[in-house]
């Protein structure tokens, strides 16, 4: 996992994001808060928070744009991913652990209010991803442990579509892949929770070699986000000991939805072809027609 330097803190983030011509008093007031209180930040309603710092909903709801976010909920969202990046899977899932609804019910009304957060991404950023898919010469998806499920997804499609791309889930696959990568390469770093060093190190390497570098997350450090030409923050939080891949699996989706449109001929003979070679391998299976 990538260990956050003391630059790349939670308070750091946070400062980071102050303009130059600083906050108004109420506005500071509502930072001090969000930085002294983290857990009551991510988790707690803007009348929470505004009751904290002694300001009105309103000036909680200022304070999130004056951080150059929408508002309060696209705040929080982040607030929330870095708050539980911090935590041992234990600690995730003792945060989760007092709500009196089933667990399964739970975990599908968070996916759906995930999704409901993903909608809200920019179709401009899937366009440029999906054009510079169809330009270069190769994507490599990077994408470990459980989230190589999203991964997959992605690159399995990318191939399906016509265009060429390159799954990588682990460490030594990825050594050798980067000493191939080139200006012409582009690379997605797929990883939520707590980054694992090698995708940093990978998207470092890419974007050093001029490669277009993309990352899909929930709360990029500093350090992914400096590397990536543009990050795609989607909700990743579960109920249990481990991230959802729900909102993750939709944005690889809707890449190739996007990458799919355009060139709609190109993708329609990719996709015919390999549906010749499916049935010239008998890969799925047909029931007997009744007579």
């Amino acid at each position: 996992m990538h260990e956050d330097s003391p630059e790349d803190s939670y308070e750091s983030w946070l400062r980071g994001r102050v303009p130059p011509g600083g906050l108004s008093a109420k506005s500071t007031a509502v930072l001090d808060v969000l930085i002294s209180q983290p857990r009551r930040a991510s988790f707690g309603s803007t009348a929470d928070i505004a009751e904290l710092a002694g300001v009105n909903v309103a000036t909680v709801t200022r304070a999130a744009q004056a951080l150059n976010f929408a508002g309060w909920p696209a705040l929080q969202q982040h607030l929330r991913a870095r708050y539980l990046s911090a935590l041992t899977a234990p600690e995730v899932a003792a945060e989760h652990g007092d709500s009196s609804e089933a667990p399964c019910l739970a975990s599908l009304r968070r996916d759906a209010e995930s999704l409901v957060v993903s909608r809200r991404l920019p179709a401009g950023t899937f366009d440029r991803i999906a054009r510079s898919i169809a330009g270069a010469r190769d994507t490599l998806v990077i994408a470990s442990g459980s989230y190589a499920a999203v991964g997959t997804a992605l690159a399995h499609n990318i191939g399906l579509a016509g265009y060429p791309a390159t799954l990588i889930t682990n460490v030594t696959e990825l050594a050798n892949a980067s000493a191939r990568i080139t200006a012409d390469d582009v690379l997605i770093a797929i990883s939520f929770w707590r980054l694992y060093e090698s995708t940093v190190r990978a998207a470092q390497l890419a974007r050093d070699r001029g490669a277009t570098v993309y990352a899909v997350s929930d709360a990029a450090s500093p350090a992914l986000t400096e590397a990536a030409d543009d990050v795609v923050l989607v909700p990743a939080e579960g109920v249990a000991f481990f991230p959802s891949l729900t909102a993750g699996t939709a944005v690889a989706h809707a890449i190739v939805a996007q990458l799919a449109a355009i060139d709609p001929d190109h993708t329609r003979a990719a996709v015919q072809a390999a549906e010749d070679q499916w049935a010239n391998f008998t890969l799925l299976h047909r029931s007997p027609r009744r007579s």
